[in-house]
């Protein structure tokens, strides 16, 4: 498995959104859950856009290519209502928002290759660049260094091995950092994707809509769902129910993300938004067009690779 993943993959599903002015910074730390106003040149901030019930819009991972400008990349599905919804928000600020994704080229890199660019991999949402190209460092998958490349449209990509897209996508779940998408919108505060765990929620920053759920949440024990890591044998949807055996009648968590597993037996990988007591039952997913067994497909959690915090 883990020869299959060390290369260079080119995404597609990725968007770019360009916050640029000298307010930049100033805007994006009074609408996202992260701290942007003490976000340095060697690092990159995973975060998220709430609605004003707390719940997830976007995810991004944001950084700063100069002072008055932010790079947020995103799901390219969520871009255009993303960047429409943010702007009615700009009001008096110096920031001017716009679509930049036809200016920059995003490259998943993974294993070796990532070394022969870097020197060696780094902490997830470490930080650098080279000359116009920008290099983020993520969660690793299945014990390999994983980063996103940026770099602008029409220069030379990074040299090594080419990287199936497919075995990309499996390596974003393998990592259990879940990327918001469309058919998400509006169905999970940040702790349901573990968002407090890895780094996407700050909770000493100022305000911004939604803080107050998502501390309530953190604060108050009122949180009831996590996400996990799961393997079935065969394929579904993303936003697909989940259904535990001991209440077959009331769906107790969502598919987030999936991808086809690269043993190539048909099976996928998957991180599910399950309630936490649902997870001492036996679980199967019921897809949007059930072909299969009456009582759905089979989930098997597996460990998740990295450990959820209990207290901030």
């Amino acid at each position: 498995m883990t020869q299959l993943l060390n290369g260079i993959a080119p995404l597609s599903h990725l968007g770019v959104i360009r916050v640029a002015g000298e307010d930049a910074t100033k805007f994006l730390q009074g609408q996202l859950t992260q701290d942007f106003a003490l976000l340095d040149m060697q690092h990159a901030r995973l975060a998220a856009f709430l609605s004003a019930k707390g719940r997830m819009q976007a995810s991004f991972i944001g950084f700063k290519r100069s002072d008055t400008e932010v790079l947020l990349i995103c799901s390219q599905d969520l871009l255009a209502p993303t960047l429409k919804r943010l702007s009615m928000f700009v009001l008096r600020a110096k920031a001017k928002l716009s679509d930049a994704s036809a200016d920059f080229a995003l490259y998943g890199l993974a294993g070796d290759t990532i070394n022969s660019i870097a020197g060696s991999a780094y902490p997830a949402w470490s930080k650098a660049d080279f000359d116009q190209n920008t290099l983020v460092h993520l969660y690793p998958a299945a014990g390999q260094p994983r980063a996103l490349w940026i770099a602008p449209q029409g220069s030379a990509a990074p040299q090594g091995p080419l990287l199936d897209a497919s075995v990309w996508l499996w390596s974003e779940v393998q990592s259990g950092v879940a990327t918001l998408t469309a058919p998400l919108v509006d169905a999970f505060v940040p702790q349901m994707l573990n968002y407090e765990s890895i780094g996407g929620v700050n909770f000493k920053k100022g305000c911004y809509p939604g803080q107050e759920v998502v501390a309530r949440s953190q604060f108050r024990g009122t949180l009831k769902r996590r996400t996990y890591l799961a393997h079935a044998a065969s394929g579904f949807a993303v936003g697909c129910e989940v259904f535990a055996a001991n209440d077959p009648e009331q769906p107790c968590g969502t598919v987030v993300q999936v991808a086809p597993s690269p043993e190539g037996d048909g099976g996928v990988d998957a991180l599910v938004s399950l309630q936490i007591a649902a997870t001492e039952h036996a679980l199967h997913v019921v897809p949007v067009d059930p072909t299969g067994a009456a009582d759905g497909i089979a989930l098997q959690l597996l460990p998740l690779p990295y450990p959820l915090l209990d207290d901030i």
